[in-house]
């Protein structure tokens, strides 16, 4: 075996495919630039750690299921309030995440919740490497509930929390019964003051009787969203309604 092979070999055993791939080109630009062994070493490492960010950062938007095309890049920030406009930049720095706040986001059908909280949660994941899940509600309400017929809720809650952030989407939709109200409210109580939540609703607060049935019920599940949030209301005109009417003109 020559000496090339077992470097090779060495490398691949180390799991440094970038390195691997690259060290026999980048030692010709050192050799005819006179580079020094540790420029060299240097910047064989520099790009190990490089794509090997960029390699996470794919996992973690694979894992997060967020919506495609929902990002920052596309994002109208004309058509959002003025306000919302303002709160924009902290939020995506995430600073909520690491004081376990949450972001509630309101307005009627259409109004760009969706693809807000999608463009903050994406800018998470690949500007700060947060581990993000997006959701319907839902989709995670029936989740719960197959969890919860097997004996394995407690472990599915465990599961849950591995994510620094879970975006609920349309919270406002979900008219529950009882054993789906109390799964719903389990999982909101188990995030409270230890991680962040972002929800999307088209129903304000007090309609929220419509979600949780119980009065009770309800008062605590806002309490505990409340008690450390960001509130985001988009009061704006509908964003699908201005697309179509571009769309026909």
């Amino acid at each position: 075996m020559n000496d090339s092979t077992s470097l090779d070999i060495m490398l691949r055993s180390l799991h440094l495919p970038s390195v691997l791939r690259e060290h026999r080109k980048l030692a010709g630009s050192a050799e005819t630039e006179e580079w020094s062994y540790e420029q060299y070493l240097r910047t064989l490492m520099e790009l190990e750690i490089h794509e090997r960010h960029e390699r996470k950062i794919a996992r973690l938007l694979k894992r997060s299921n967020l919506p495609d095309g929902k990002n920052l890049a596309t994002l109208d920030q004309k058509q959002l309030p003025v306000k919302v406009r303002r709160q924009l930049p902290a939020l995506i720095e995430g600073g909520f995440v690491e004081r376990a706040e949450n972001i509630l986001a309101f307005g009627l059908p259409g109004r760009g919740k969706t693809h807000l909280l999608s463009a903050i949660a994406h800018e998470l994941v690949i500007s700060k490497g947060y581990t993000v899940l997006f959701t319907s509600t839902r989709r995670l309400v029936e989740r719960l509930l197959v969890a919860k017929r097997d004996l394995q809720l407690e472990e599915m809650l465990k599961k849950m929390d591995r994510f620094d952030v879970v975006l609920l989407d349309d919270i406002g939709y979900v008219q529950q019964n009882r054993e789906e109200m109390e799964v719903l409210f389990t999982f909101l109580s188990e995030r409270y003051e230890r991680r962040s939540l972002m929800i999307t609703s088209n129903l304000v607060f007090s309609e929220w009787d419509r979600i949780f049935k119980d009065p009770m019920t309800t008062a605590a599940a806002i309490d505990r969203l409340v008690h450390h949030s960001v509130i985001l209301e988009l009061n704006n005109q509908s964003y699908r309604a201005e697309q179509a009417r571009l769309r026909q003109s």
